[in-house]
C-alpha cells in the first residue's frame, strides 16, 4: 500500500469512525475537525478551523481543559475523563427519542499527545465516545437497586414490626392466661379463708367462754381443801396457765392478721389482673401502684425499700389492666438493676396545662442505663440482662400500651446514678393506634394484617 492510499483510507477511518476526532495546537487552534464533529456541533471544519477553540465554543469548561491541553503538552502523557466524573464536554444533544432520560449526550474523552519525528508534542488529539447509553441503562439500574433497597429495608422495618406485634400478642395472652389461673386461684383460695376467718371467730368466743369459766374455778378453788387447791396449782404452774391464757389472745390476733393480708393479696392480685373489669375507666394511679407492688413484693422485699411520695393526682381515663401491666414491668426492672440493697420510689403528680396530664414516676437506685443503650431500650427483643434473664420485650410491650393510651414514657438515667422512668397519662381519653418506638422504623401510610403476613412467609430467615 503506496503512502497517497494509506493516508486517503486513515482519513476515510476518521471521518467515517462514529466517534468525534478533532485536534488543537499549542495555541488551542482547531487543526482536526472530523464529520461526528460537524454532524453533532452543527459546524464545519471551514467554519472552525484554524480558529481558536474556546473562542468557536464559550460553553467548553474552559478553564479546566485549557490546564488538561498544557498539561499533556507539557508532560506528553495520555489523559482521559470519564463521563460518570465529568458527563461532557461538549454540549451535544443526543439522539435517543425512546430511550430519553438525559438532555445531552454523555461523553468518554481522550487526551493524546502528538509527536513529530522529533519526539516534540506538536498537537493534541480530542476523542468523544458517545457513552449516552451506558449512561441510560447504568442510572435506569442504579434507579432499580435504589428502589429494590428502599423495599428491602421497608420489609425488614415490616418485619421487625410484625415481630413486636407477636411479642405483644404473647405478651396479652400470656397476661390473660396469668389473669384466669389467678381469679380461679383467688375463688379457690378465698373458700378456705372464708370458713378459716369464721372458725377463728367461733375460736375467738370459745376462749372467751372457757376464760370465763376457769375464772369461775378459779374463785371457787379457796373453798377446796388444802391437798386438792394445792393440786390444782401444781398442774396450773406445770401448764404454765398464765402465758397460755395470753398467748391464746395473741395468737388469734396474729392469725386474724394473716388471713387479712391473704385477703388483700387476693384483691390486689383481682385488681391486677382486672379479669372482672374491661375497658376504660378513671382509675386511681396511687391505688395501681400499690397492688402492682403487693403483686410483685416476692421479688422485691429482700433487696428494696419502697418509698412512696403521693400527692392524689386526678383519676386518668384508661384500661386499668394494661397500666398495671406497665407498673409490674417497671417495678421488676427497677429490681433487677439493684443489687444487694437499694431503694425504689414511687412518685405520682399532676401536670398543669392543657390537655391536663398525669403521671407516675418508677425510680431506683441500681447501675443506671448507658448512654448507647437509652436509644434502643424500647426496641423488641433488646435486653441489657444477661442471657436467660429477659427477653427484651417488657419496655417494648409497655411503651406499645402507653402509645396506645395516647400518653408517653420518659427515661433519664446515667451509669450508677440509676433510672426513672415516668409514665405520662391524659386524665381525658386519648386512645390513639400502635407506633414504632422512637427509634424504630418510619414507615408511610398503615400496613395490614395480610401484608404482613406474606411478607413473613417469603422472608428467608
Amino acid at each position: 500500500m503506496d503512502e497517497t492510499t494509506h493516508l486517503r483510507l486513515l482519513g476515510f477511518i476518521v471521518e467515517r469512525l462514529e466517534v468525534g476526532i478533532l485536534a488543537v495546537d499549542r495555541q488551542c487552534r482547531i487543526v482536526l475537525w472530523n464529520r461526528f464533529m460537524e454532524t453533532h456541533s452543527g459546524r464545519l471544519l471551514d467554519a472552525v478551523q484554524g480558529q481558536n477553540l474556546f473562542d468557536c465554543f464559550p460553553e467548553l469548561p474552559a478553564s479546566w481543559l485549557k490546564r488538561k491541553i498544557d498539561s499533556v503538552f507539557v508532560l506528553g502523557n495520555y489523559a482521559f475523563t470519564s463521563w460518570e466524573q465529568r458527563p461532557f464536554l461538549f454540549r451535544f444533544k443526543h439522539n435517543r427519542p425512546i430511550t430519553g432520560g438525559v438532555d445531552e449526550m454523555r461523553q468518554n474523552c481522550t487526551f493524546l499527545p502528538l509527536r513529530d519525528a522529533s519526539g516534540e508534542v506538536k498537537m493534541v488529539v480530542l476523542t468523544l465516545a458517545d457513552y449516552t447509553d451506558t449512561a441510560l441503562i447504568q442510572r435506569r439500574l442504579q434507579a432499580a437497586i435504589l428502589e429494590s433497597e428502599t423495599e428491602r429495608r421497608k420489609q425488614r422495618a415490616l418485619l421487625r414490626r410484625l415481630q413486636g406485634a407477636k411479642a405483644q400478642l404473647f405478651q396479652s395472652e400470656k397476661l390473660a392466661s396469668i389473669g384466669q389461673l389467678a381469679a380461679g386461684v383467688a375463688h379457690e383460695i378465698n373458700n378456705p379463708v372464708g370458713f378459716v376467718t369464721a372458725n377463728l371467730g367461733s375460736m375467738e368466743r370459745y376462749l372467751g367462754d372457757l376464760t370465763q369459766l376457769i375464772g369461775a374455778y378459779d374463785a371457787a378453788a379457796t373453798a377446796l381443801p388444802a391437798a386438792q387447791a394445792a393440786a390444782v396449782q401444781q398442774i396450773r404452774q406445770k401448764l404454765d396457765y398464765e402465758f397460755i391464757r395470753e398467748d391464746l389472745t395473741a395468737l388469734i390476733k396474729e392469725s386474724r392478721e394473716g388471713l387479712d393480708h391473704i385477703r388483700r393479696i387476693i384483691l390486689d392480685l383481682k385488681d391486677f389482673t382486672r379479669v372482672d373489669q374491661d375497658g376504660w375507666q378513671a382509675a386511681d394511679l396511687e391505688k395501681s401502684c400499690d397492688s402492682t407492688l403487693n403483686v410483685v413484693w416476692n421479688e422485691l422485699k429482700y433487696k428494696a425499700q419502697i418509698v412512696k411520695e403521693y400527692t392524689h393526682p386526678p383519676h386518668p381515663e384508661c384500661i386499668p389492666g394494661q397500666i398495671n401491666q406497665v407498673l409490674m414491668n417497671l417495678l421488676v426492672n427497677a429490681g433487677h438493676a439493684i443489687g444487694d440493697q437499694g431503694t425504689i420510689t414511687l412518685r405520682t403528680g399532676a401536670q398543669a396545662g392543657e390537655p391536663r396530664e398525669v403521671w407516675v414516676e418508677v425510680q431506683d437506685s441500681g447501675h443506671g442505663i448507658a448512654a448507647g443503650d437509652l436509644k434502643r431500650i424500647f426496641d423488641p427483643f433488646f435486653t441489657t440482662k444477661a442471657v436467660g434473664q429477659g427477653t427484651g420485650l417488657g419496655l417494648s410491650v409497655s411503651y406499645s400500651i402507653m402509645r396506645r393510651h395516647g400518653g408517653r414514657i420518659e427515661v433519664r438515667s446515667e451509669p450508677g446514678q440509676g433510672a426513672c422512668f415516668r409514665l405520662v397519662l391524659p386524665v381525658q381519653r386519648t386512645e390513639i393506634s400502635d407506633q414504632s418506638p422512637p427509634d424504630g422504623p418510619d414507615l408511610a401510610g398503615e400496613v395490614s394484617a395480610e401484608e404482613l403476613l406474606a411478607l413473613e412467609e417469603t422472608d428467608g430467615r
